[in-house]
């Protein structure tokens, strides 16, 4: 009977991995700099794995002197963009069209006098006003840390795989701040160029580490005094991947630090939303007499989504 469950909980893992997919983090972004008094240029780029037709951008009371047709650019669909405003931008509004609830849209305007704007449109806040005393603190990246940590599985599933190894209030609190902080390091070096490990290459390596973490699972072992220690190891490549995705939608160079700190502070604050829900699953399941097929399950279903990832992630390499 063991081994019929255990056997039935693998074949249900197996079906959850074939229906798996990791989301990345790919916003659309409109980045517009002020030539002239009134007149903007920039570029406007939309993801070419969302859904659908590219959502359109429009602007209240300007005229489009130039948009080209659309061409790939690695993971997005870039257009040129030109439009007269007669006056300043500030005070306008901003609309788009056509976003989903997986493509947000992160605007970021340079005007002439050195200032600049950062929003974050959504499908439920499509169209803004843009302030006419703009903010100097790139807030966005705090909602797009945020984004990323909650639609990216892989680090959601390690975190919640190391839930399983820690024993003891305080221990969890050990386990999270390494992991915190070791993220943290490595996104802030490839983020300022100090490191610079090929984004394919750590993708591959993270989805390592979830079969090794799935693997730890599965010996049922509690880790009273170290489990900080594989926290803070595969932390740092965690916080590759991290960068990875920041550098692919651009971050805001007029406020590296502020837009870097605000985007680790996101992801901070989206592992924090997690921590409760997914100790609660653990708690309530612990607490039960199956404990042990549980627990195989968890180790099963972990190691097979991430051999599933592992093996998509050195194909594409």
């Amino acid at each position: 009977m063991k081994y019929l469950t255990k056997s039935i909980f693998t074949l249900l893992a197996l079906f959850l991995t074939l229906l798996a997919e990791t989301h990345e983090m790919n916003p659309a972004r409109l980045s517009l700099e002020e030539r002239q008094e009134g007149s903007y240029s920039g570029l406007w780029m939309f993801p070419t794995s969302a859904v659908g037709l590219p959502a359109e951008v429009s602007f209240t009371d300007c005229e489009e002197k130039q948009r080209n047709l659309p061409e790939v650019q690695g993971k997005y669909l870039v257009s040129n963009i030109e439009i007269n405003c007669n006056q300043s931008l500030k005070g306008k509004e901003i609309a788009f069209k056509g976003l989903t609830r997986q493509t947000d849209a992160l605007v970021s305007i340079k005007f002439i006098d050195q200032t600049t704007f950062e929003g974050l449109a959504t499908i439920n806040a499509s169209k803004f006003d843009i302030p006419q005393e703009v903010s100097i603190y790139p807030t966005s990246y705090f909602w797009l840390g945020i984004e990323h940590l909650l639609s990216g599985i892989d680090h959601m599933l390690f975190i919640f795989g190391l839930l399983f190894l820690v024993f003891g209030t305080f221990n969890l609190f050990k386990t999270i701040t390494a992991f915190t902080l070791a993220h943290s390091v490595t996104l802030a070096l490839s983020v300022l160029d100090i490191v610079n490990v090929p984004q394919a290459s750590t993708e591959a390596f993270i989805a390592l580490t979830i079969i090794y973490l799935a693997l730890e699972v599965g010996d049922e072992k509690k880790y009273d005094s170290t489990p900080w220690l594989i926290a803070f190891g595969f932390g740092l490549l965690h916080g590759l991947g991290f960068a990875g995705a920041l550098a692919e939608i651009g971050i805001n160079n007029e406020n590296l630090i502020l837009s870097l700190l605000l985007f680790n502070l996101g992801i901070e604050i989206g592992q924090l939303m997690v921590l409760p829900f997914f100790g609660l699953i653990i708690y309530l399941l612990k607490s039960n007499k199956i404990k042990i097929e549980i627990t195989a399950f968890a180790s099963y279903f972990i190691g097979g989504l991430g051999t599933y990832w592992l093996i998509e992630r050195v194909i594409s390499i």
